[in-house]
Order: C-alpha cells, then sequence, then structure tokens
C-alpha cells in the first residue's frame, strides 16, 4: 500500500476543530474549493465521512471525535520537532559528558574546564575517558561525546575541529648539567634521555632529526604518559622531551628548553559525530572546550 501523505495531518487538525470547510479553507489559505478536495482526500485515507451535514452546518462522525484529540498531539509533535531547538537551560542541566583524551591534557587543561562548565552548568559532570584507541564507533553510539588529541584518519563521519598546535619541548630536573651554557645537539645527544610511547617505541622525529645531523641519542627508558616521562625526569638525570602546552603546569620547577633540532608541530583537536552538530549541550560543550584551549595560549 502507498504510503499515507502525512501533509494531510494538518488539514485534518484545522478541519476538525473548525468543523467548517469555509473556515478550515480561510486558516489554510486555500480556496473552498481546494478545501473540499482535501476532505475528499481525507476521507478516502481514512475510510471515514469525517463531517457530515446536519441542516447548514457539518457535524462529526464518532471516528472524526476521536481523531480530533489524537491528530492535535501528532501536529503538534510534528511542529516541535521542526522548529528550532531551544535555547539551552544551563541552570537546568543534568548531564554527564565524556571526553577521551590522555593523561597531560587532562592535568592541564582539565581543571579548568571543569571550573568553567561548574560555573554554567552546576549539575554538569565530565567523565575523562583514557585513550585506549580512536574507534569512531565510540563517537557513533555516544560512549564518547568528543574526542580530543592528534587526529589521524578521521573519514567524513566525523566532525573536527582545530584547537591549537603544540610543539616538543625537553624537560630536565632543576639543576641538571645540562642547565649549564647551551644546549647543543650534540650534548643533548649525549644525555640519557626517556622515550614516550604507548606501542612501546623507542626511536621518532627526534631521534631522525639528530640522525640528519650525525648524532644519535640514549634512551634508556620508555614509558607510556608525559606525566610519568616527567615525574622520572624530576627525579634523575633523565631528560624527557613533551608536549609544550600540554604539560606547562607539570613542567613547574623543572629547568625546560627548546629542542636543539627541528621537528613538526603536532595539532591538537577534538573530534565529534555529525548527529551532535546541532546539539545546544553539546555545542555549549564544544564552545567550553575551545575558550579554555585559547585562554591558555
Amino acid at each position: 500500500m502507498p504510503s499515507p501523505d502525512l501533509n494531510l495531518l494538518a488539514a485534518l487538525d484545522v478541519l476538525l476543530n473548525e468543523g467548517s470547510v469555509a473556515r478550515a479553507a480561510q486558516r489554510l489559505g486555500l480556496s473552498p474549493s481546494a478545501m473540499s478536495r482535501t476532505l475528499a482526500r481525507l476521507r478516502e485515507a481514512t475510510g471515514d465521512p469525517l463531517l457530515v451535514r446536519a441542516g447548514r452546518g457539518l457535524v462529526p462522525t464518532p471516528r472524526a471525535q476521536e481523531l480530533r484529540l489524537q491528530v492535535g498531539r501528532v501536529v503538534e509533535d510534528g511542529e516541535a520537532l521542526l522548529r528550532p531547538a531551544r535555547l539551552l537551560d544551563l541552570q537546568g542541566l543534568d548531564r554527564t559528558f565524556t571526553l577521551r583524551t590522555n593523561e597531560s591534557f587532562v592535568e592541564e587543561f582539565g581543571p579548568r574546564l571543569v571550573a568553567r562548565a561548574g560555573a554554567e552548568a552546576a549539575n554538569v559532570r565530565l567523565r575523562f575517558a583514557p585513550k585506549s584507541d580512536k574507534d569512531v564507533a565510540s563517537l557513533r553510539d555516544a560512549t564518547i561525546d568528543l574526542e580530543i588529541g592528534v587526529a589521524g584518519e578521521t573519514g567524513p563521519e566525523v566532525r573536527i575541529q582545530t584547537l591549537f598546535r603544540d610543539r616538543f619541548v625537553s624537560a630536565a630536573r632543576s639543576g641538571h648539567p645540562l642547565s649549564q651554557g647551551p644546549v647543543t645537539p650534540a650534548r643533548f645527544a649525549a644525555g640519557r634521555h626517556i622515550s614516550v610511547s604507548r606501542r612501546g617505541r623507542e626511536r621518532g622525529p627526534i631521534d631522525e632529526a639528530l640522525e640528519q645531523l650525525g648524532l644519535r641519542r640514549t634512551v634508556v627508558c620508555m614509558v607510556s604518559s608525559f606525566s610519568a616521562t616527567l615525574a622520572m625526569a624530576r627525579a634523575s638525570d633523565l631528560i624527557a622531551s613533551v608536549p609544550e602546552r600540554h604539560t606547562e603546569g607539570a613542567r613547574a620547577g623543572m629547568f625546560s628548553f627548546p629542542l636543539p633540532v627541528a621537528t613538526a608541530e603536532v595539532t591538537i583537536s577534538m573530534l565529534w559525530h555529525p548527529r551532535l552538530d546541532a546539539d545546544p549541550a553539546q555545542r555549549w560543550l564544544r564552545d567550553c572546550v575551545r575558550a579554555v584551549c585559547a585562554a591558555s595560549g
């Protein structure tokens, strides 16, 4: 069977409320003859006369009386669906948002993000999930509201927006031998280093840049997070290399210095699923993240 014409619902609602073809036509901006044809289509669709002649007017059939309240609610719901979303009531917003990002982002930006969100929406909770993987499925099924980090291959199913760019710097304990005099590539390479890699890789862009100069550094330890590498460097003579903006607070009191070799900057972005594009609460969350990241620049 062919699908019913849902445009008839609005006409049915007006006809049953007015009880008059002429008045219904006037409300809908139609001619009386066009309204009569619409009534004929409604009668065919419902299998009921709906409005029947009684003296000089029309009266509803029992079926029409049943439909009157139902169709009114359906039309109201349909109109609500097609209206722009209502203004977000931040004071009444009671929701938990899950953000997947690395520990360094949480340590550097998390406190400010929680404070900003709490100041505007006291009943909102933020859950920071570890970056164990980057599957799109968790964004699609709303397990994750926002992914924050270096974006890889995303495809058209994911929205992406740049938050900031970061560069790598090195850090060592206060009073480290490198803090005395200029840090040349040779002095840097001669030190003992910590490598950060969740996959246990010993070599990376820093090693490739040193190789171009005929140098090779000694990596004596591998860890999976930047917070761990800074903790170890703070308590030893090891040298850590970490993203500058991600670790600004964590490097307090340490000797920090630019890498003596050139490496590419990294772009930090936030990613979300397109179906959350227009959600007012999600848009507010993204605004908060953008503002906190911009304020730290």
